[in-house]
Order: structure tokens, then sequence, then C-alpha cells
């Protein structure tokens, strides 16, 4: 049994509950996933199985891309990715959203936007300063550092830079249900990441 998936993420939703409650839901196509490789703890320490995820052409993969993927099966997904697995997986063996029941919690790892270089009032939430009155200080992030002693700047400075764009993992959602006609998997709360992109969903704990 593998203990996760790969999905794209499609979008949110509202859905009313057994209690005609509305509940904001992402909408994740997940798999079909097929096992490319079997990892075993005698050779390589450790039991896990390799998914591709997403089917692609062969003009769109590498030679060596395309031999890994020969040996498996004649399907070529354009992501792969290691899941932890327990009992006796079959290379070429189909993993779906069956996997996930609804009510269980789960974890969700993807990309964040991306939101390019900016300043410390979008990137931390700085406050500023008075925007009329003559003040010349307005968006800038002030005094950063100390004068004759220590002379520097404290590791962990809030300061502007790059923003998002990084693995962030959501931990304890709950599916609210699982659509298996459709691959569709739908997880209240928000997940990080734009539309289309790829995430990964594994079981909590």
């Amino acid at each position: 049994m593998v203990n996760g998936v790969m999905g794209k993420k499609l979008g949110m939703i509202q859905v009313f509950n057994e209690a005609r409650c509305l509940i904001p839901v992402t909408v994740v196509e997940v798999g079909p996933c097929g096992i490319v490789q079997i990892k075993a703890r005698g050779r390589d320490g450790y039991d896990a199985v390799q998914l591709g995820s997403r089917e692609v052409s062969e003009r769109k993969l590498t030679k060596g891309q395309i031999g890994h993927l020969k040996k498996a099966s004649d399907k070529r997904w354009k992501y792969l990715k290691e899941f932890r697995s327990s009992g006796k997986p079959e290379v070429g063996a189909i993993v779906t959203v069956d996997l996930f029941s609804k009510g269980e919690q789960v974890n969700v790892q993807g990309v964040s936007k991306g939101k390019g270089f900016q300043g410390v009032m979008k990137r931390h939430n700085y406050a500023g300063g008075p925007a009329t009155h003559g003040s010349m200080f307005h968006r800038a992030p002030g005094a950063i550092g100390q004068c004759s002693y220590p002379s520097r700047v404290f590791k962990n400075k809030t300061l502007p830079g790059q923003m998002g764009n990084k693995r962030i993992t959501v931990k304890g959602l709950r599916v609210f249900d699982v659509r298996s006609e459709e691959n569709i998997l739908l997880v209240s709360g928000s997940i990080p990441g734009p539309i289309g992109g790829m995430v990964v969903v594994r079981k909590a704990g």
C-alpha cells in the first residue's frame, strides 16, 4: 500500500455538508499514477515505490527518462516521485484516488505562487511610515542594524527579497469527498500552488 499520490490542483469551490453549512474545498485531480520502480529495504535500505503522474508523449522526455520508464510499462510519465509503501506493490500497477476515504486527514504539499522581489510591507507585513505631513519615510524597512557594536545585521532579519515560490506543506486537512469515477478529491480548505500546479497528497500520520 502506498501512502500518497500526485495530483493536479483544479481550483476551489463551495459545497454544502450534511448540516447544510457552506464549506470551501479545493478540487484536486488525483492520478491515476503508475508504479515505475520499487525500492526494497534489503537492497536500498528502505521500502518505497516510485510513482509516475501525467502521461506525456515521448518527444517531451529525454532518452534516459524513456529508458527508465520502459522498464515498468508502456506509459510515459511527466512527473516521478517516491512514496513510502507497505505490503507487496507491483511494478506497472495503477494507484487511484480510491487510496483515500471520506473524512480522512491528509497532508498536501505544493509549490506556492511566486511573487517575485517584494518589499518588507508586502513580504513581512510591516506597517510602514506616515503617508502625509511631509514624511519621507513610507515603505522602507527602517533601521536594520547596530552602530559601533556589534556593527552588523543579525541573522534572520526580515528584509526585502524573493517572495513565494517555495515548497509548502499544509498538514491535517480533511478529505471532504472522493469521486472515483472522475478521479477527483475534494479537500477541505486551501492548498498551496496555482491552478494546474502539481501537488502531493499523503495520508496524515
